[in-house]
């Protein structure tokens, strides 16, 4: 089968009705119809997967119009598996996803690889409705860590879920106020305050970077006011973020790096990244560089 009869679903969630989550898949919606590939968006509330005796199949108006590849742009990853379970190839993997999707798993998938991070530290677990009660764990922590220290939420996206905590008073707050929510805290990397850098990894290689700043918060992420433009990454912080996808699995990702006192260090991954931001900062697509690599891909799995 040629390029030109090739169909692919970009999943989508179909309970997510903001339009920067609409655009990113018209974007790579049109990036797969350059290279001649039918295109479907698909929301995942569209899918009824089902195990029928035992086995793997869909249910609904689309079953029968099963496509070549997926690129799944959304967290479903019960959909995702069960349709990898039925033999169709999905960009990038549910695995991948599930790991990238808690940044504490995130951590623990990189630990022992070689990667620089900040330092982190994972808080004891507690049940949904049972309360801490005891913080002399935190207060230990905070002496561990130092202040001001960061405290993040393993859910969360475009940096909301992440907390600058001054002191110990912030913290014990904080963790009475995020209670079973799992988190862990970090270090804070005084050197990158306001500052960090995102390189989009596409099959193994940097395709895109660029540099966030904000002049207002300790993060710089678009959503919460930072600014970006273009940025050449030197061969240390490319290498790290193609380093990072590897490890991870990833066909591709956004990988965010922060300015370390001694070099670049890992701040987070992200395996569903927003990819309209960067193409207004620095004029690279990287849905055609992505549908590029699927297609490669898939051509160079069929004729193994």
């Amino acid at each position: 089968m040629d390029d030109s009869q090739k169909s692919c679903w970009i999943i989508i969630n179909g309970y997510l009705q903001q339009e920067k989550f609409s655009d990113l898949a018209v974007f790579i919606k049109d990036a797969a119809e350059r290279k001649r590939v039918k295109a479907t968006i698909v929301r995942n509330t569209e899918l009824i997967p089902v195990l029928a005796n035992g086995v793997a199949k869909l249910k609904g108006d689309l079953a029968e119009q099963l496509p070549d590849f997926i690129i799944y742009m959304d967290k479903d990853i019960p959909l995702a598996f069960h349709l990898e379970l039925m033999g169709l190839p999905v960009y990038n993997s549910s695995k991948a996803i599930e790991v990238c999707d808690s940044k504490t798993k995130t951590h623990h998938a990189l630990a022992n690889r070689g990667i620089p991070m900040p330092n982190t530290i994972f808080p004891p677990f507690t049940y949904e409705g049972i309360l801490r009660n005891d913080f002399q764990t935190f207060r230990d922590i905070g002496a561990c860590l130092g202040y001001p220290l960061i405290v993040k939420e393993a859910y969360g996206s475009f940096g909301q879920q992440v907390y600058l905590v001054e002191n110990e008073t912030e913290l014990i707050a904080k963790v009475q106020e995020i209670a079973h929510v799992p988190f862990m805290l970090q270090e804070f990397v005084q050197s990158s305050r306001g500052r960090d850098i995102r390189l989009n990894v596409v099959g193994g290689r940097v395709v895109a970077s660029m540099l966030r700043t904000s002049a207002t918060d300790f993060r710089a992420n678009v959503t919460n006011g930072g600014k970006t433009m273009p940025y050449s990454p030197t061969k240390e912080e490319a290498e790290l973020a193609i380093r990072c996808a590897d490890v991870l699995g990833l066909d591709f990702a956004g990988i965010d790096l922060l300015f370390g006192e001694n070099g670049p260090l890992l701040c987070e991954v992200n395996s569903n990244s927003h990819l309209l931001n960067i193409y207004h900062a620095t004029g690279v697509n990287i849905a055609d560089d992505m549908i590029s690599y699927i297609l490669q891909n898939e051509k160079e799995k069929n004729h193994a």
